[in-house]
């Protein structure tokens, strides 16, 4: 087997298994370091399959941004004092998700079957970036400003007088 193909199925492996631990978990604070891992993990898949913008752009954003956005929300709302956030609906939600799954699966596999598929880059990340600060550069740094106004908002309203 190729290198390629066993980094593959390492990371695929991590991220199966981190997914199910966010899913599987009772505790919402190691439910979402176990986001964080999946996001990861999949964005190690972006990365090895040559897409490296889009698994760094996974991993600034995601990680960088919602996960932390989640555990600021769980450290300012309480809730991860909470012992136990769960219900019955366990069993009918592994069905569904099962259904899912080999819905999606029947699906690849029929429209792929044994066909090889070809990986190619459209957008380098050398010209992406040269893109995105050159052409791009007054609508990203607009970006930038409205994030940072929403941070010093929420700082704002999460702070006790």
């Amino acid at each position: 087997m190729a290198l390629p193909t066993i980094a593959f199925w390492i990371l695929a492996a991590f991220t199966a298994v981190s997914t199910l631990f966010t899913v599987l978990t009772r505790n919402v604070v190691h439910s979402a370091l176990g986001l964080a891992a999946s996001l990861i993990g999949a964005a190690a898949l972006f990365i090895l399959f040559g897409a490296q913008f889009v698994g760094l752009a996974q991993i600034l954003i995601y990680v960088g941004a919602v996960v932390i956005l989640f555990m600021f929300g769980i450290m300012l709302t309480g809730t991860a004092v909470r012992p136990v956030v769960d219900n019955d609906q366990r069993p009918a939600a592994a069905l569904v998700a099962l259904a899912v799954f080999l819905v999606l699966a029947a699906g690849i596999v029929s429209s792929f079957g044994t066909k090889k598929v070809r990986f190619q880059v459209a957008f380098p990340t050398v010209q992406l970036g040269h893109q995105l600060f050159t052409t791009w550069v007054l609508p990203f740094e607009a970006v930038s400003i409205l994030l940072l106004a929403a941070l010093v908002g929420a700082i704002v309203l999460a702070r006790r007088d």
